[in-house]
């Protein structure tokens, strides 16, 4: 009797698709065990020797800061993953996703965790690159690609102002340990490289975190799908440049041009995203303002110098990461199981889909602020900070109050409108999710109420000892459910009220703003214009330097180093020695026959001739190499003319009749301004004083290390091995294509 095993069924065939989202949670699992040394001000690193020669090391720390990050990047991360494995189940693409989305994980931790500068920049441009692909998932759709290429731009161009701001600092320092740096801050402001290195490492966090005026990018990153948004852009890559600028602020901050740069540029974003928050009836692209929002005000905090201020700031970036992650994938099951996303298509789904319901209400009070969610206890620590602001508390509050309000309406917008009034979606029957899809945002959910009622359960443990990491010293905050009848309160108050208020006229802003906002220009716009602008620049350069003509690029090549040449005379600080001493009557002659053979190239008319005479110069220069006992030097030159006078000859077969002889002016300019260049190059450097360092060194280790009497070829096997090799491979990449072109065969050509 024989018996055959149950076929697998699809669940069973398709347990490879947790298996990621299994990673990160024992990865979160195994970072939420250091949270007992975290609570007690320490840390944890690991150094390990990478670049020794240039003062890099592959350095990692786990302090307060990195720790929270970790753990929000693995925790939603696997949360993330799991929903993906269910919203993406037939999707051909799934692994692809998921290796996409493991590699960005990889990178983000990388990038939070190292305390190597160099390190954390190879690790930031890690999320942008990835970043970029899982924008562009959808590759087949336009707007994807768009919009991915839109991110990589603006944040690639900001990544590479960030690399310089980091390398100053790094000289500045003598270091590129960035916990070394944060013990420096004296140092760093004293510099007068201060302001560049403020202005390229916040440029760099700025492009990063979709500050006011880079603000559009995030938006249309919201072509990717519903788990990648959720993960990318409200817990991971877009708190980096936030992340940094919390990490730095004790090397960098203090000063009044960090604290009203944070202030008005955070303040701007805040207030720009809010309204644009508003005018969204997708409900997936109004959270990605809101999103926008949210770092704002984070920046905002963070440029304040008031302890209130920074203990804000590093609670509202919890805060915002169970809220946000758990709207995105709210609505990404609104979409799936309703059909749409657009609010104005749904509407009385409460009953249809009570659990998805229950979730957003519970994110959507926390995003709002209400007691007593976790949201309520950041929106009260901002608003002590912005009370206690020395700058101007005024300017920050109001701000504050304002976009907090126009939040509360937001709010409103994704938990009642979808769910009130008669039932309508696209979808006839539409209902709740799976429990894979609906148990990570539930969880999330549920901690932002957890954590509101029970503060002391993250308080002292995570969110002080980062409070105190970020601000530079102790921080002497309480955080807690209720802090009495304060300002702050009645700021909560005035904020509730006033965002009632925007719910209630919701479709009137909405209608004003469709009005008006299509008169005022906007950055997207700008953005427009500056790649249309450099496309053209692109089109125009290629047409003018790339026309398809030998001699044109032959003429912009030399024309070229020219210019780099008399640059190079021109602004150097040697002198030049005219005085030529006695010349021999040889040499003079031998001059005099390199003269006259360049002066029958430029105006001879047949090829034949100019080959000969480009024979003769080859021929002068090496009877003066042989002259200053260069043999090896005079036996190349030599083998090169034989080589060009053979193959040029040869190819003179294939080509079509030259033009008459004359004199091209603009060539022999071109010759003569190079010409001279050289010469007056090579006196000013014969003028200088020689530098023995590299010669010393070069005599002294040549026999020891390499074991070699012949200091030049020792040079060029040895120790400039890679160098000798490139040559090679360009001297018979050459030879190839020149083979290619002489079995090519004739080909008639257009005239």
């Amino acid at each position: 009797m024989t018996s055959t095993a149950a076929p697998a069924t699809p669940e069973q065939a398709g347990i490879w698709r947790v298996v990621p989202a299994l990673v990160l949670a024992i990865a979160a699992g195994w970072f939420a065990t250091f949270l007992p040394l975290i609570a007690q001000g320490e840390y944890a690193e690991f150094v390990v020797p990478w670049i020794p020669s240039l003062n890099i090391e592959l350095a990692f720390r786990l302090d307060a800061l990195s720790l929270t990050f970790a753990l929000l990047i693995t925790g939603i991360g696997a949360i993330c993953f799991l929903y993906a494995s269910t919203y993406f189940r037939s999707d051909p693409r799934l692994k692809r996703l998921l290796s996409l989305l493991t590699l960005f994980a990889i990178s983000m931790l990388g990038l939070v965790l190292a305390d190597d500068a160099i390190t954390l920049f190879v690790f930031w441009e890690g999320t942008t690159i990835t970043s970029f692909l899982l924008v562009g998932y959808d590759h087949h759709k336009k707007s994807a690609r768009d919009s991915a290429l839109q991110a990589l731009l603006v944040t690639g161009l900001g990544g590479l102002a960030l690399l310089a701001g980091l390398i100053l600092m790094g000289q500045v320092a003598g270091t590129y340990r960035i916990s070394e740096w944060v013990q420096m801050g004296g140092i760093f402001r004293d510099s007068g490289l201060y302001l560049g290195m403020l202005t390229l490492v916040l440029l760099g966090c700025f492009t990063k975190s979709a500050q006011f005026p880079f603000h559009f990018w995030l938006p249309g990153a919201m072509a990717a799908p519903t788990p990648v948004s959720a993960y990318l852009h409200s817990a991971t890559m877009v708190k980096a440049g936030v992340y940094l600028i919390a990490r730095l602020s004790p090397a960098l901050g203090g000063t009044e041009v960090w604290t009203w740069t944070l202030t008005l540029v955070g303040a701007t974003t805040m207030i720009v995203a809010s309204i644009w928050a508003l005018k969204q009836t997708d409900l997936k692209l109004m959270l990605a303002y809101t999103t926008v929002m949210a770092l704002g005000a984070l920046v905002m905090f963070l440029g304040g110098d008031y302890y209130y201020a920074t203990t804000g700031a590093v609670t509202f970036i919890i805060v915002h990461a169970l809220y946000k992650a758990t709207l995105f994938l709210s609505v990404g099951m609104l979409d799936k199981m309703a059909g749409t996303r657009e609010v104005e298509a749904l509407g009385g789904l409460r009953r249809a889909m009570p659990l998805t319901w229950g979730i957003i209400l519970l994110a959507a009070a926390s995003m709002a602020g209400f007691l007593p969610f976790f949201g309520f206890i950041g929106k009260e620590l901002k608003y002590e900070g912005a009370l206690g602001v020395a700058s101007e508390p005024l300017l920050v509050a109001s701000a504050a109050v304002l976009a907090n309000a126009l939040m509360v309406a937001a709010a409103g917008m994704v938990a009642l409108k979808p769910f009130l009034g008669a039932q309508r979606s696209p979808k006839p029957a539409p209902s709740d999710p799976p429990m894979t899809m609906w148990i990570g945002p539930a969880l999330l959910a549920v901690m932002g109420l957890t954590f509101g009622l029970f503060p002391d359960l993250i308080g002292p443990t995570l969110i002080l000892p980062m409070a105190e990491v970020v601000y530079g010293g102790p921080v002497p905050v309480e955080v807690k459910l209720w802090a009495g009848v304060n300002t702050a309160l009645k700021l909560s108050i005035a904020t509730f009220l006033l965002g009632f208020v925007f719910y209630w006229m919701l479709s009137r802003i909405r209608q004003s703003l469709d009005k008006e906002v299509p008169r005022v220009a906007d950055a997207a716009e700008g953005y427009e214009i500056l790649l249309q602008g450099m496309k053209d620049l692109a089109a125009w350069t290629a047409r003018t330097i790339q026309p398809g003509k030998m001699t044109s690029y032959l003429r912009y090549t030399f024309l070229l180093m020219g210019v780099l040449v008399w640059g190079a005379i021109l602004i150097g600080t040697g002198g030049i020695d005219l005085e030529l001493g006695d010349v021999p009557i040889f040499h003079s002659a031998i001059v005099a026959i390199i003269a006259v053979s360049t002066f029958a190239i430029v105006v001879t008319g047949s090829r034949l001739v100019a080959i000969t005479a480009l024979g003769g110069v080859g021929a002068g220069l090496a009877v003066i190499f042989v002259l200053y006992s260069a043999i090896d030097v005079a036996l190349t030159q030599l083998l090169v003319e034989i080589l060009v006078v053979v193959f040029i000859a040869v190819a003179l077969l294939k080509l079509p009749r030259a033009g008459t002889g004359r004199l091209r002016i603009g060539d022999a300019s071109i010759s003569v301004m190079l010409g001279l260049g050289v010469t007056f190059g090579l006196m000013a450097v014969m003028s200088t004083p020689l530098d023995r360092t590299i010669p010393d060194y070069f005599e002294a280790v040549s026999y020891s290390e390499a074991f070699g009497r012949n200091i030049v070829n020792v040079i060029l096997v040895d120790f400039r091995a890679l160098d000798t090799l490139g040559e090679i491979a360009v001297v018979v990449i050459a030879a190839v294509a020149a083979v290619a072109a002489l079995r090519g065969g004739g080909q008639e050509v257009e005239k």
